[in-house]
């Protein structure tokens, strides 16, 4: 029997631990506390140390962390699943807890690293015994800057589990609590009637999603003004100029390139407003409203997927791009690797959660048999592949910027359209299938560029004008998303509370650039793949087994790829209005 809802789609965390009470738990937190003490002897030292000296700190450091962070994922992930479990909430937030002593206890080496001399930190740095760490070593010192004194920052990392992951926990309670309509959806399951081929189901679900946002409205605001705060405060504190700052530190990217790329999206929103029109002919409706923007065509595209069809359309089309990364792929099937069914206190969306090279990545999902289910399937098996591969470059050199790790799972999803496209002879079916493409794809390019406008926009309000209110935040988003749209969509006012389910706003500011970097700059690799062929694989696969050891620019320089290019992202817009083209095309 079909069951397109992926019920009994339930992860197996046993490769981690059994349960918050497995023996091995508390055996590790002990060793952890003991390692902390045997780590303390480098206290004050670390500018003596020789290479070798060095390599062996840095190799203690990074067991500590990965044992750390092993545990805080298993209670991550357990969270994720029973937001309003109280004994998953006290365990999650008893390990963020121990992380957080983790690393106000081990803070003083990156305190003393960075607080070297540059000549004796390069000579340490490029000396043979530490070339697998040099990456590690030289991004560490991108924040001497903004490095506070050791006081300090012990304060704040004794502080952290207090503050805004707090708030975020609380956000992820929330959400995962609240029910919409009279049926009780989850947040899940309503979003999906926004997907439906019958408008008045479409027309309810918008008006359910806005009333249940509404009963939540007032800790909602707090909690997001709470976390602008939080940031403008750190953000003061060490120095920063900007409030994206941080993060374009973090993601390695320069803000001239990111500005760059925020630029060239919004200039090509005639793009969304020229593909919405057509949208509105194909309908044949005299305007389209804030809940048609995702109605599906008229054919297959509507129909339910279900779990084994999704499997099977995933798994062929990253076979037929590579062996390699189907059986990987296939892992986290076999295994036990996936979380998609819908469950109430389940918190929304879908990530990929790397746990640690010791183990393995975990993809979590809701999955309710829509065609864009199938696609984020795609995108997070590629973000699993990309973590899987990586980890033979251990902890430290594993975790890549968010923007090429964007690039990972958006060229999953983009192999999945592209082989379902070339196996479709209706041309009824083909334009479904391109429409679903060119509205994910503006999901992922447009409204994200439009969300960091609006997340620009709020940032330094907050710290101009103080707490904002539900009114002012809801006013910076309907201007922000009508930019985008122009008067191709009519966005309601119900609409002015839908920035508040958005969970990268709380739990990633300045996050959302990264899809559109990612999407864009999948455009140029999946069109080397095109010239090509099957000799691009080994050179992908390769930029993905390199995690993040070093830059972005660096390890996208074998595959043919230069961001710092003026031209790239207008180049990578072209290829989204190709798209449009063939829609219109398919169209007529």
């Amino acid at each position: 029997m079909e069951n397109y809802e992926a019920a009994e789609i339930l992860w197996n965390l046993n490769d981690l631990y059994s349960s918050s009470t497995d023996p091995r738990i508390a055996a590790e937190c002990e060793w952890i506390n003991g390692r902390i003490g045997d780590f303390s002897a480098y206290r004050g030292k670390v500018a003596e140390l020789q290479p070798g000296e060095l390599l062996e700190a840095v190799r203690m450091l990074e067991e500590i962390e990965e044992c750390a962070q092993r545990l805080l994922a298993y209670a991550y992930l357990d969270f994720s699943t029973r937001t309003l479990d109280a004994g998953a909430s006290a365990f999650f937030q008893a390990m963020k807890e121990l992380y957080s002593r983790v690393e106000r206890d081990t803070l003083f080496f990156r305190l003393e690293w960075t607080g070297l001399e540059d000549g004796p930190a390069g000579e340490k740095s490029s000396a043979a015994e530490l070339s697998h760490y040099a990456h590690y070593l030289s991004a560490l010192r991108r924040y001497k800057p903004h490095i506070l004194s050791e006081p300090e920052e012990r304060v704040l990392a004794e502080k952290g589990p207090a503050g805004a992951s707090a708030w975020k926990a609380l956000f992820d309670k929330m959400l995962g609590g609240l029910r919409f309509g009279e049926k009780k959806k989850t947040q899940s399951e309503v979003l999906k009637g926004l997907y439906s081929a019958d408008r008045e189901e479409r027309k309810r679900a918008a008006a359910d999603l806005s009333d249940g946002l509404a009963t939540a409205l007032v800790p909602l605001t707090h909690i997001f003004n709470t976390i602008l705060l939080d940031k403008s405060i750190e953000d003061r504190l060490r120095g920063y100029p900007h409030w994206l700052s941080s993060r374009n530190l973090e993601n390695e990217i320069g803000e001239e390139t990111v500005h760059a790329l925020v630029s060239a999206v919004c200039s090509r929103y005639d793009i969304v407003e020229r593909y919405y029109r057509i949208k509105k002919r194909i309908l044949g409706y005299d305007e389209l409203f804030d809940y048609d923007r995702y109605a599906p065509l008229p054919g297959p595209a509507g129909e339910a997927i279900s779990w084994s069809e999704a499997t099977r359309i995933v798994l062929e089309a990253f076979h037929d791009f590579s062996e390699e990364a189907a059986e990987i792929a296939r892992l986290f099937f076999e295994r036990g690797w996936i979380h998609a069914a819908v469950l109430p206190g389940k918190r929304g969306g879908a990530y990929s959660h790397p746990v640690v090279p010791s183990a393995h990545p975990y993809v979590f999902l809701n999955y309710t048999g829509a065609r864009r289910d199938v696609m984020t399937l795609a995108h997070e098996l590629g973000h699993g592949i990309h973590q899987y591969l990586a980890r033979s470059q251990g902890l430290f050199n594993s975790n890549t910027p968010l923007t090429t790790a964007e690039s990972a799972s958006v060229f999953a999803e983009t192999l999945v359209f592209r082989s379902l496209l070339n196996r479709t002879a209706s041309k009824e079916e083909r334009l479904a299938l391109l429409c679903s493409k060119i509205e994910d794809t503006f999901a992922t390019v447009f409204r994200q560029a439009a969300m960091n406008r609006f997340e620009d926009a709020v940032h330094n309000a907050r710290r101009k004008m103080g707490e904002l209110d539900s009114d002012y935040i809801g006013s910076v988003w309907m201007e922000t998303q009508r930019a985008m749209f122009g008067d191709s969509v009519r966005l309601l006012d119900h609409y002015n509370t839908w920035w508040c389910y958005i969970p990268h706003f709380v739990h990633s500011p300045g996050y959302v650039y990264a899809y559109a970097f990612g999407e864009l700059l999948t455009a140029g690799l999946y069109e080397q793949y095109l010239r090509e062929g099957a000799g691009f694989v080994p050179a992908y696969l390769h930029y993905l087994g390199s995690g993040g050891r070093a830059e972005p620019v660096e390890l996208l320089r074998p595959l043919g790829v230069d961001v710092s290019d003026a031209g790239f992202w207008e180049r990578g817009l072209q290829t989204v209005e190709g798209l449009v083209d063939e829609a219109e095309k398919e169209s007529l």
